[in-house]
């Protein structure tokens, strides 16, 4: 049942973020925030006092769908920032969502052992301050000459994806930031049980890494970025990110001694650089009026990955640690994943996708 709630929160976010990015270039980017701070407030609530399984999954599936704004954030961030400064900024969304997955668990941890709703009701407070602050400082960021009318054949998964592929060098660009996503969720999908698998660390060490592995990651994509895309560019900042992205996963694969995840965080930390410098890359592919949409289909590859990553790493670390197994390789999943990134990486430097904004004169 715990996968299913996964499972059914990454496939409404996968459904729904073209969909909210489309109404936000209809509407605006403000309202759709806000309403979804709204429903996720009261959607909490209702999680918080659910009486039975059935229950709590109708809230996840509510949850995932009110949750598929970060394409929407995403937009906004692309609407008030100049094009060269973009991915920058993209990080600084990034390393949010990053702190968040650093502090939500702990914080829900300490609270479910003081009660298993507990952190439910926490999450509806947060999400109702955060409302009230969207509504009193958040101003809208799409002027209304820059809106589009909403067409339901372009807001969904399928439809978005053939509208943005038509870009141009877009759609190769797609399938690299596919492989990378699948690849990169390795970490989420199978840490904790490499770790001790690998290893054997408690659970408090695998608390630990896994908050030292977001802590560098948050520190990368809000103040190393600055530093690095500037003087790389985005297309060199994903060659490289992926160069290292690649090295680091075939690293983790082999480890033999726990001294070397220490090692390792802080420098596969810096290959998150990749995501963000490749969202700058498509967002200057894409007109001003369509950044909504794009980064509805950039939110629904990252929620295909969130399904796909877990059930194919899991997998594989399930076959390579069977007792009764040929081989005895707890660092499986992560070779995989390095074949998926090496991929990225020739589908990118091939292909040369670097395409060029387009100006409302041109």
């Amino acid at each position: 049942m715990g996968g299913i709630l996964s499972a059914s929160y990454a496939v409404m976010q996968f459904g729904c973020s073209p969909t909210l990015g489309n109404l936000s270039d209809r509407f605006g980017r403000r309202p759709i925030l806000l309403v979804s701070m709204a429903v996720l407030a009261l959607d909490y609530v209702i999680m918080a006092v659910a009486g039975s399984i059935w229950l709590l999954l109708v809230g996840r599936v509510v949850a995932g769908a009110a949750a598929a704004t970060h394409s929407t954030a995403l937009a906004y961030m692309a609407d008030i920032t100049d094009g060269s400064k973009r991915a920058q900024n993209f990080g600084l969304i990034s390393a949010g969502f990053g702190m968040g997955f650093i502090f939500g668990p702990a914080l829900g941890g300490w609270l479910g052992g003081l009660d298993p709703r507990a952190p439910f009701v926490a999450a509806a407070c947060l999400a109702a301050l955060n409302f009230a602050f969207g509504f009193f400082v958040l101003p809208e960021s799409l002027p209304k000459g820059r809106r589009r009318a909403f067409d339901w054949g372009r807001a969904n998964p399928a439809g978005a994806l053939r509208a943005v592929g038509r870009l141009p060098g877009v759609r190769a660009l797609l399938a690299v930031m596919l492989a990378y996503q699948i690849a990169n969720f390795t970490y989420p999908a199978i840490w904790a049980y490499y770790i001790q698998g690998a290893f054997g660390w408690d659970a408090r060490m695998v608390g630990l890494s896994l908050a030292a592995y977001g802590v560098a990651i948050a520190v990368v994509q809000a103040g190393l970025i600055r530093a690095i895309l500037p003087r790389l560019g985005e297309t060199r900042a994903v060659v490289w990110g992926l160069i290292l992205n690649t090295v680091c996963l075939v690293l983790y694969g082999f480890a033999t001694q726990g001294w070397m995840i220490w090692v390792l965080i802080p420098i596969s930390a810096v290959g998150a650089i990749v995501a963000p410098a490749m969202q700058g890359v498509m967002s200057r592919a894409a007109g001003p009026d369509a950044q909504g949409e794009l980064q509805g289909v950039l939110s629904s590859i990252s929620a295909l990955s969130m399904i796909l990553s877990p059930l194919i790493m899991t997998q594989a670390f399930f076959w390579f640690t069977r007792p009764e197994g040929a081989i005895i390789l707890p660092g499986a999943p992560f070779l995989i994943a390095a074949v998926l990134m090496a991929g990225a990486f020739v589908l990118y430097v091939s292909t040369r996708a670097t395409p060029t904004p387009v100006t409302a004169a041109e």
